[in-house]
């Protein structure tokens, strides 16, 4: 098992604001009043979405740091929300993460311009997000996420629990790629082996599983020992082979636009000729060049969320898209309930990890949350094809 993460509190200047509020006055600067008033949230208000300030350094942390300042400021209990979830669904539908940068601007700038100018997903840095976020301790995961620990949107069509909700979205997924006995599948980013033993135990395929994440693949093996998978250690640009089907479920997120163009032709590459591709992926409402600071800090090293956009041009020289399905409101329900869950279990994950651990993953999937409630972030499933497919598609829902 991983070592717990270190999330130690974070060096930062705290000289102008030692000056700026020596008798520790609560009362915010006015520009930044005024800015989230746009999203009907007030600082130290009366209502459970509003900001109650603790110390005021969190004002000189977002005027000079952006997001990130705003984020860390949470880790060290700067600040509360009662309901944080709503906290960040007002900010994010006034576009107030946009806004913000101009106080950031100089941090922004330096994300954009390494997104704009390196290639941060490239084979040397493809494993970081494991060890960084996915290794941090399959114990966390295992308490906060269903009993297959699927790690990514459920589909709440017709379901009343997360566990209900997964098996309903592999359900889907299998429905979709159209899987039969005796065909072989290939699971880019398998996770901890949820999707890869559902699929054997009730469709009759084999399984390929790639991931980057020592743990999730240690895990993965013992979970699917005696079935018809295989779980391997490694980038998606080593595999070699072809399968009959080919999904990716919550990893498109971390290829990366300068790797858009050979994820796509790896699939194409490794699909049968008459086989279809499934891919699930968080998606934005509109196309960005920078991820958020905090959460490419803290979570997610590396990543980025496309947009439509980007994938569609990306597809286009090696696919057809049979169908394209957006439900990311049922990822709002999904991060809830793993939050839930998350929570009640803290007890027995406290003494390994600790409370800034605790506040950063509350941080962190109550943000997500309201960037979904906010409908900034969507889900899409796109189930692709190579043009020589001849046999009609219709997509089941």
């Amino acid at each position: 098992m991983a070592s717990a993460p270190d999330v130690t509190p974070v060096s930062r200047p705290r000289a102008i604001a030692a000056s700026k509020f020596r008798n520790r006055d609560l009362t915010p600067p006015a520009p930044l009043a005024r800015l989230v008033a746009l999203a009907d949230v007030r600082f130290n208000g009366d209502r459970p979405w509003d900001i109650q300030v603790r110390d005021p350094v969190l004002y000189d942390q977002v005027l000079r740091r952006g997001s990130l300042g705003f984020g860390e400021s949470y880790l060290d209990g700067d600040w509360e929300s009662d309901r944080l979830d709503e906290t960040f669904d007002r900010l994010l539908r006034a576009d107030l993460d946009r806004k913000v940068t101009r106080f950031g601007r100089l941090r922004f700038l330096g994300l954009y311009l390494r997104n704009l100018l390196t290639n941060r997903q490239s084979r040397r840095r493809a494993f970081q997000v494991g060890e960084h976020h996915y290794d941090i301790g399959n114990d966390v995961y295992a308490a906060m996420l269903d009993p297959l620990m699927i790690y990514s949107c459920g589909y709440w069509k017709e379901a009343t629990t997360l566990a209900e909700a997964q098996v309903a979205k592999l359900r889907l997924i299998g429905d979709k790629l159209a899987l039969s006995p005796g065909e072989s599948l290939l699971d880019i980013g398998c996770g901890w082996g949820g999707l890869a033993r559902y699929m054997v135990d009730h469709y009759g395929v084999s399984v390929t599983g790639i991931t980057i994440s020592r743990e999730q693949a240690s895990l993965a093996q013992a979970r699917c020992a005696g079935l018809p998978v295989d779980i391997r250690l490694m980038d998606y640009r080593e595999l070699a082979g072809r399968f009959d089907k080919v999904v990716s479920v919550g990893m498109f997120e971390h290829v990366g636009p300068r790797n858009y163009d050979a994820f796509f032709a790896t699939a194409n590459r490794l699909m049968a000729p008459a086989g279809l591709f499934l891919l699930h992926t968080i998606g934005n409402c509109d196309t960005v060049h920078a991820t958020d600071a905090w959460i490419d800090k803290y979570i997610f090293p590396n990543g980025h969320i496309p947009s439509a956009r980007q994938i569609a041009a990306a597809v286009e020289p090696w696919f057809i898209i049979e169908d394209w399905h957006n439900f990311g409101q049922d990822y709002d329900t999904t991060l809830m309930a793993w939050w839930r869950n998350f929570d009640a279990a803290w007890p027995g994950l406290a003494p390994r990890y600790g409370e800034r651990f605790y506040r950063m993953f509350k941080y962190y999937l109550h943000a997500c949350a309201g960037y979904f409630r906010s409908r900034q972030g969507q889900l899409w499933q796109l189930v692709l094809s190579r043009r020589g497919r001849r046999a009609l598609y219709r997509a089941p829902r």
